[in-house]
């Protein structure tokens, strides 16, 4: 049989994490955190099902959960959203991508993607039967090349996708950047896709832009959030997309041939987390950034040289002064010799540009990040 997906086999997240168990190395490669979902969420969840709660829910989402997420977007960013005509509740946020590039990409449509990139975007494009136009950001800056953008545009061009905080980069996008988008999706008539599972953990005070703050870009947005980044349960598989009437219109119509419904018992739960303990969400941030400066204090006198985190849970580090090796083996070095797990850049790259540099993950206990920086410092 051919394969609708010729070139993708077994992601490296999973590669990883399997040499990372074969060889009992410390695991920063899959980017899951090491500490539980916070133990209200868990009870709410027994309670719910214990309760019966086990069927399917509306496709949409259930009201209550629906309420809780369009009450946390007027609180965090002052909008105010219609929640059961504008939120839909997904089987995570990976579905929510999927959906929202189905509903939106024709055969032969362009959608402009930024490299380094999630890897699930360009498949979804492809099994739409579109193209993905892959614009290359450079180490260590990351920054986008608005010129470069508006020169990678044509009359096929059907969306962007941003990634804000970005996975891998941990780049937070500025406000200049969200100008020149605007005005490229106003002038050229263009949709976007707005990833921002990450958007509660940013660092150093900075602020996320969501393309929930401006109307006339959400008015032709998908805006992906992530409840698995947000309460440490990225098993549970929970996600949402808010966008306007009529995008939610033709995404759900997409949504309920591939999951229908989600997690019935973790909505409801997830509905009570909201409303009942917001003060988890508010200190995500300055949970993580300890994390980060714990990383990076541990890691500051090795031979690693250490890019910018802006925000996410990832860290990357430029090994140019220990090895000579591509990433990829480096990576392999790392885990079968030196007991760490971390994943190569290259890999989020259509075209990698051949950087020396390893994604790691801090979503994990002290006790794990100091030894791993231990190993790493002996390089």
């Amino acid at each position: 049989m051919e394969s609708k997906l010729p070139h993708v086999g077994t992601s490296i997240f999973s590669q990883m994490t399997g040499l990372a168990n074969q060889y009992q190395a410390i695991n920063l490669s899959q980017g899951f955190p090491e500490f539980d979902t916070p133990d209200f969420l868990k009870q709410r969840l027994a309670v719910y099902s214990e309760q019966g709660f086990n069927q399917y829910s509306p496709s949409s989402g259930i009201t209550a959960l629906q309420s809780q997420i369009a009450a946390l977007i007027a609180r965090r960013y002052k909008q105010t959203v219609e929640p059961e005509s504008t939120v839909t509740v997904t089987s995570g946020a990976t579905e929510a991508l999927f959906v929202a590039i189905q509903a939106i990409t024709q055969v032969g449509d362009e959608v402009i993607v930024f490299d380094p990139a999630y890897d699930s975007y360009a498949p979804a494009i492809e099994l739409a039967g579109g193209k993905a136009v892959h614009i290359a950001l450079r180490a260590p800056d990351f920054r986008i090349d608005w010129q470069q953008v508006k020169n990678s545009l044509s009359d096929k061009t059907r969306a962007i996708i941003i990634n804000t905080p970005h996975n891998p980069s941990a780049k937070i996008i500025s406000q200049s950047d969200v100008a020149q988008l605007k005005d490229l999706l106003i002038k050229h008539n263009l949709l976007l896709i707005s990833d921002e599972v990450y958007e509660h953990i940013t660092f150093d005070g900075q602020p996320h832009f969501s393309a929930l703050l401006d109307e006339e870009i959400f008015a032709r947005s998908f805006v992906i959030s992530s409840f698995g980044k947000t309460f440490h349960c990225t098993g549970w598989k929970m996600g949402y997309c808010v966008a306007p009437k009529n995008l939610s219109e033709e995404f759900r119509k997409v949504h309920q041939y591939v999951t229908f419904s989600s997690f019935t018992p973790a909505q409801l739960a997830l509905a009570d987390m909201l409303k009942e303990h917001a003060e988890h969400v508010d200190e995500l941030a300055q949970f993580y950034q300890q994390k980060r400066d714990t990383l990076v204090q541990a890691v500051q006198n090795s031979r690693f040289e250490i890019l910018p985190s802006e925000g996410t849970y990832f860290l990357l580090l430029d090994y140019s002064a220990i090895s000579q090796l591509d990433d990829v083996a480096f990576c392999e070095y790392l885990v079968k010799e030196v007991g760490v797990a971390a994943i190569p850049l290259s890999v989020f790259y259509d075209k990698p540009p051949g950087d020396k540099i390893i994604r790691l993950c801090f979503a994990k206990h002290t006790e794990t990040l100091l030894k791993a920086a231990e190993k790493l410092c002996s390089l």
